[in-house]
């Protein structure tokens, strides 16, 4: 009977190494599962010389594409399937024979056989799903090590349902004033390309002098009207170097340090780093991952290059023996109040509850800010939009009454 070489995981999230005697790699798969292991790798041993053979991997013929929905689905049916005992074979293979053909059905099964075949569940979704995102399949990839999948799968989705209900109220917030937008800025092409051309002869007729927001208005226009494309080609050609900028390392960082200083998104971007930081590191901890495993897991589930520089040196630092907080203090730009608790329970002892704390803390200020940024949105863009065609219209009826006056004197 052949022999195979398994490397696997425990429920503990410990690596478990070994050898097992069956007829098929598939059997291989049920014996480990009766174990309750789940299979990273997994070799067959050659009789003749003792030498490893790998089998070749059931190649996915095509890339399965899901929605966002499809994805935050996704996650919410395997985080409960896997809380409720089952392994991540059979969690997908129950995902898999569902009745309706859909995309969550197609990848299922197309990572339940790479699963098969001995390939992490992070490892499969890069393969099979490119929608997932790097950050998710590192989010996953720590969840695997660390056994607390499940736990990591509902967070990352009430996450992802957070943004996806951050997206709809902003795009509720932002559709009557956009309508508001796209009318205004009609009369103001109106107003610039029609109506100032016109009663700049009758201006000159009159020969009286122009007021002064009436004359910055004709030249407006009359700059518009006669370079209109070195306008737009300037808008292109920015865009343009610009989206080359943050394509390269440099670039990207300066892009994603720069976000972090604007005046309101910066707010809701710290904030949401330092809530999911610190509740994904809590989660780590808690199930028993070292504090420098957890944050290099962090680490590479962080979206941002700037934060991940600034956790790579924490991740130093702490590997040199020196304390999380200490390195939080020195090498970061974290708030005093977050590396306050985090100092709390390094010297109690009980760095997860502390974590927990904090995460839950700046979740709730999070959620405040966007309350707050949805309610100012609306009244702003129509205030702003308002005014601006206030001031063109009473530049040209102002300019018009003193037209008219001076025909009346004339």
């Amino acid at each position: 009977m052949p022999v195979f070489l398994f490397e696997a995981l425990n429920r503990g999230g410990q690596r478990v190494r070994g050898e097992l005697s069956a007829q098929s790699r598939s059997e291989v798969f049920r014996k480990l599962d009766v174990e309750r292991l789940q299979p990273i790798k997994i070799e067959q041993k050659d009789r003749a010389n003792g030498s490893r053979q790998v089998a070749e991997r059931v190649a996915i013929p095509t890339k399965v594409r899901l929605s966002k929905s499809q994805i935050i689905r996704f996650t919410e049916e395997l985080s409960d399937l896997l809380d409720a005992g089952l392994q991540i074979d059979p969690a997908l293979m129950v995902m898999e024979k569902r009745k309706e053909l859909s995309g969550l059905k197609n990848a299922a099964a197309a990572l339940r056989a790479q699963v098969r075949e001995g390939a992490s569940l992070s490892t499969a979704m890069r393969t099979v799903c490119p929608s997932f995102g790097d950050l998710y399949c590192n989010l996953v990839a720590a969840g695997e090590v660390s056994g607390s999948l499940p736990q990591l799968l509902r967070r990352q989705a009430e996450f992802m349902v957070t943004i996806d209900d951050l997206q709809k109220k902003v795009f509720s917030a932002l559709t009557y004033p956009a309508l508001i937008f796209v009318v205004g800025i009609g009369l103001i092409c109106i107003f610039m390309t029609y109506l100032v051309p016109q009663i700049t002869v009758l201006f000159e007729k009159t020969g009286k002098e122009i007021p002064m927001l009436t004359r910055l208005l004709i030249q407006t226009s009359a700059f518009m009207g006669s370079y209109w494309w070195a306008m737009l080609l300037g808008v292109v050609l920015g865009s343009a170097a610009f989206w080359r900028l943050i394509t390269t390392p440099a670039g990207r960082r300066w892009w994603h340090k720069t976000q972090l200083g604007f005046p309101i998104v910066g707010g809701l971007l710290r904030g949401r780093f330092y809530a999911q930081f610190s509740q994904t590191l809590a989660n780590l901890v808690k199930n028993g991952l070292p504090l420098l495993n957890s944050l290099q897991l962090v680490k590479g589930g962080t979206g941002n290059e700037y934060w991940q520089k600034l956790l790579q040196r924490v991740a130093d630092y702490v590997g040199e023996g020196g304390s999380f907080s200490r390195g939080l203090e020195r090498l970061t730009d974290f708030p005093p109040m977050f590396i306050d608790m985090v100092a709390v329970g390094e010297q109690t002892g009980d760095l997860a509850s502390a974590l927990e704390k904090v995460g839950k803390k700046y979740d709730k200020e999070l959620n405040l800010k966007i309350q707050r940024l949805t309610a100012l949105v609306q009244p702003v863009v129509i205030f702003v939009m308002a005014g601006m065609v206030g001031i063109i219209a009473y530049s040209i009826i102002n300019g018009i009454f003193d037209a008219v006056s001076g025909l009346q004197n004339g």
